[in-house]
């Protein structure tokens, strides 16, 4: 269950990878939280996250009368924040990311090694055990944009070492 559940982690970075590599650039103000528009951002590991604009797209998926909200950030320097809300209404509200939800809530921040891509450093949450290791908020939500804020602690994928996302925020529009 645990190499599904990384199979699946991976192959949703790399998909959400090359979305964003397609995606098109809307100009506009607005603030969401901490965060301008067509941007993540966080402090990770004490260090400051902030997407780069082009590499930087929400999706909302309707589909069954539930709805799915992916919103992901990536760096120049190849580091990615993903976030992933499955199972919810489509309104506003604190979603936990945990490992025995109702909502399906999950957070990852993954570098890139460029040498070797399927063997980049990812810290997922929630994972086994885990509990309540943060949460993801989101303040607002349109048919063309979502505004928010989050936390988590991610455990790498491949080890036991832990990262602290903190003062997370995003404001992105959804990609068409």
């Amino acid at each position: 269950m645990k190499t599904i559940k990384q199979f699946g982690i991976v192959l949703t970075v790399a998909l959400a990878t090359l979305l964003s590599s397609c995606s098109g650039s809307d100009d506009g103000g607005g603030g969401g939280g901490n965060a301008s528009l067509g941007q993540v951002k966080a402090k990770v590991a004490g260090s400051s996250f902030s997407s780069m604009e082009v590499a930087t797209f929400a999706q909302k998926i309707v589909a069954g009368g539930t709805t799915t909200i992916i919103v992901q950030g990536s760096t120049a320097q190849g580091k990615a924040i993903q976030l992933i809300l499955n199972g919810t209404n489509g309104q506003p509200g604190t979603f936990e990311i945990s490992d025995d939800a109702a909502i399906s809530a999950v957070a990852s921040y993954t570098e890139l090694n460029q040498s070797n891509p399927m063997n980049s450093p990812t810290w997922a949450a929630p994972y086994e055990d885990s509990g309540v290791v943060g949460s993801i908020t989101i303040s607002e939500i349109s048919d063309t944009n979502v505004k928010g804020t989050f936390n988590f602690t991610g455990k790498n994928q491949n080890g036991t070492d832990t990262k602290a996302v903190t003062n997370g925020a995003f404001n992105v529009n959804f990609q068409n």
